[in-house]
């Protein structure tokens, strides 16, 4: 099997972790880099052994040597450059959110299904084997009748200079950023949408510093989610059910000393941890390239990525109304 020949559609700081993520995979080739700024792409490319470097994305998406993208540019740009990745036939991997609203999402997904392309958000933590084991435990019944989940992501300011999550039309602000994990975490634990949310959210700067919801998934049950932007880390969640609960500390990326793991607490008050190895960037990448290989569509996977954005919209509308 070729390799799958990415190029890496802008030159955000978050691509310079999946490039090296990418070149790990053996299924991959990085084979250029993007940017707007012509010296900016030449700097990248030669500190990550890039061969191209691509002086705009239309360049980029008109290359016969690019295969598929990823697209690591702020929230509002995602829609129009997805689609025109999608028309240039490149198979595409769109960092979070997927877009600013559902119906942009729901256009990315349309778009890549009538030309044939595959697509899939970039959600790591989907993707782990931690993961696996968390769906096999409820799945199994290890839990019993599940019964609630809470979910907290959050961090105090991580702002850089002129950071994105800043800027409301950029797609700043904690929803679209943090809820994307908070909300989408809840989404894919319950395995569907809810059926009635209710929201509360805080604003600082122009932007959601805060956002607290309620959500009914109806047949019992419901879920707590919170994310924010003004307190400690926080990336953690628990599924209750009415034998036993699954607690997890770092969802969305094992602390950096310690191995990925969780907790499952018992009625009866014991409890036995598990951990877990391996990258789960890696393991992303390699299942969208052997989706690409085998010409499967990433269904399940786009239905989350479309079911968290909607949600993320409801909330959104919710506390602003």
């Amino acid at each position: 099997m070729n390799a799958l020949r990415f190029g890496v559609l802008g030159t955000a700081r978050i691509a310079r972790r999946i490039v090296a993520d990418m070149q790990s995979v053996d299924a991959i080739q990085v084979v250029g880099i993007a940017s707007r700024d012509p010296a900016r792409a030449r700097w990248y490319a030669d500190q990550y052994g890039i061969a191209q470097a691509f002086d705009s994305y239309d360049a980029m998406l008109a290359s016969d040597s690019i295969d598929a993208v990823y697209i690591p540019l702020p929230p509002s740009l995602h829609h129009d450059w997805a689609l025109a990745a999608a028309d240039a036939g490149k198979h595409l991997i769109v960092e979070k959110p997927v877009a600013m609203t559902l119906a942009e999402a729901q256009a990315i997904d349309q778009r890549c299904r009538d030309r044939g392309r595959q697509w899939l958000d970039a959600t790591a933590w989907l993707h782990h084997l931690r993961t696996d084991r968390i769906r096999q435990s409820i799945d199994a019944g290890e839990l019993g009748r599940v019964q609630h989940i809470s979910v907290a992501c959050s961090f105090f300011e991580p702002f850089q200079s002129d950071d994105h999550r800043l800027k409301p039309e950029l797609g700043g602000g904690c929803l679209l950023d943090l809820g994307w994990y908070a909300y989408g975490m809840a989404r894919w634990a319950a395995g569907r949408l809810p059926v009635a949310v209710q929201s509360i959210g805080r604003q600082d700067r122009g932007i959601w510093f805060r956002s607290s919801s309620l959500l009914d998934f109806g047949d019992d049950l419901t879920a707590t989610v919170n994310c924010a932007y003004d307190t400690a880390t926080r990336k953690w969640f628990e599924i209750a059910g009415d034998q036993a609960s699954i607690v997890c500390d770092d969802f969305t990326r094992p602390w950096p000393s310690k191995p990925a793991r969780f907790w499952i607490h018992d009625r009866a008050g014991s409890v036995k941890s598990e951990t877990f190895d391996g990258n789960q960037e890696a393991r992303m990448l390699a299942t969208f390239a052997d989706l690409v290989s085998n010409a499967n569509a990433a269904t399940a996977m786009n239905q989350q990525a479309l079911d968290t954005q909607q949600i993320l919209q409801t909330v959104a509308e919710g506390i602003a109304s």
